[in-house]
């Protein structure tokens, strides 16, 4: 415990910064809301799916969307989003859930869909990323085209 103390006085500042982090890191994990956004676990994404017939909006690169997306997922990535609203319009008053891959895009997203009058917009927390370590399935567009 000596050797703890001498290290905590010896180097205040990484102590200091290490524990501002953790702090930082914990509050963030705990949130329900992000900026106003509300984040929904996979569980409950899965649930707003299944029983409010959420449109699920992925704003990856094509690239990351190719290699396996949530099934029936709308793909318009983040960088073109504003130019795609229109075709959105039709879901304003549906609940949305955004994702990308570890939900930051997605959250960027959001305040754009929010801005833009959409009423239930929701940030996937942890992205697809979560999605896939939850065991939930991805699908790729090969494996859609093998289904038909």
């Amino acid at each position: 415990m000596d050797q703890f103390a001498e290290f905590v006085g010896n180097h205040l500042i990484l102590m200091t910064m290490f524990t501002l982090v953790s702090i930082a890191l914990i509050w963030n994990l705990t949130q329900d809301q992000v900026g106003g956004i509300p984040r929904l676990s996979p569980i409950e994404a899965v649930q707003l799916i299944n029983h409010e017939d959420a449109l699920v909006l992925d704003v990856r690169e094509s690239s990351e969307y190719e290699q396996g997306h949530i099934l029936d997922s709308q793909h318009i990535p983040l960088a073109s989003l504003s130019k795609h609203l229109k075709k959105l319009d039709k879901h304003k008053s549906k609940h949305v859930i955004v994702s990308c891959q570890s939900g930051a895009r997605s959250l960027q997203a959001c305040h754009t869909l929010k801005r833009n009058e959409f009423l239930n917009v929701y940030n996937l927390k942890g992205g697809v990323l979560a999605w896939h370590n939850a065991q939930l399935p991805l699908t790729t567009e090969k494996q859609l085209k093998q289904k038909t």
